[in-house]
């Protein structure tokens, strides 16, 4: 992707257009009809799957089987939540492999900041962010990834823009401090998610909740955990 872009990095100022168009986004959800949306949608991914392929084996006639098979399950009856977030999964790990080496760390840094506050703006604030989340569910659309839960009946969603931040800041933990700091980052971010889900389904106060907050919580405790560890092995 670096010799794609010619070794250019993402600017602090196109980390806050990344944030303005993904809030941009998810507001022209809320009024764009379902179909327009479905339609649109299946034309972007499979267009990003066969991008994504061709980078990666550079044949064509590979690359059109990943958003052929995606149209194919997608339009057929055997589309389910497995295949939803399989494909979500997919996605989310795609773009974080090909987009993580052009931030900076003082880009990612500002980009975080900036997407928590959109993200706490148009989850609590605004709304728009659960209720497009609901019409992504109610079409099927591999945007967030759903499991169900036990032993409370009902199921929990993480949006993919949440995915990319975690991996984002994991990656660049690598960068800056080596692979060690990653895996740390990547568990203590799981840990964050799982202290949160506890509270969430203990107290019931929340529908929908700025998951980015918990990404970030996570990654800054896994940033003291790798200090404390270092000093230690240091002295």
């Amino acid at each position: 992707m670096k010799s794609i872009f010619e070794e250019k990095e993402f600017r602090i100022r196109d980390a806050f257009f990344l944030v303005i168009a993904m809030g941009a986004m998810v507001t022209a959800i809320i009024f764009i009809p379902q179909q327009a949306i479905q339609i649109l949608f299946l034309a972007a991914y499979s267009f990003v799957l066969f991008l994504f392929t061709y980078i990666a084996v550079e044949k064509w006639f590979i690359s059109v089987l990943p958003p052929l098979a995606f149209l194919v399950l997608y339009l057929s009856g055997c589309w389910n939540i497995l295949l939803v977030n399989l494909f979500a999964i997919f996605f989310a790990v795609s773009i974080v492999v090909y987009l993580g080496g052009l931030f900076s760390w003082t880009t990612v840094l500002v980009f975080a900041a900036l997407i928590v506050a959109m993200d706490v703006v148009q989850v609590l604030g605004t709304g728009f962010m659960g209720a497009a989340a609901d019409r992504f569910v109610e079409l099927e659309l591999p945007i967030l990834i759903r499991v169900p839960t036990y032993p409370v009946e009902g199921g929990i969603g993480l949006g993919l823009g949440d995915i990319f931040l975690a991996g984002l800041l994991a990656i660049q933990s690598m960068r800056k401090y080596g692979r060690k700091a990653a895996v740390i980052s990547a568990v203590s971010i799981g840990f964050a998610f799982f202290i949160y889900e506890v509270i969430a389904f203990s107290l019931r106060i929340f529908i929908y909740f700025p998951a980015t907050i918990i990404v970030v919580c996570g990654w800054l405790l896994s940033l003291g955990l790798y200090q404390l560890i270092t000093q230690k092995r240091s002295s």
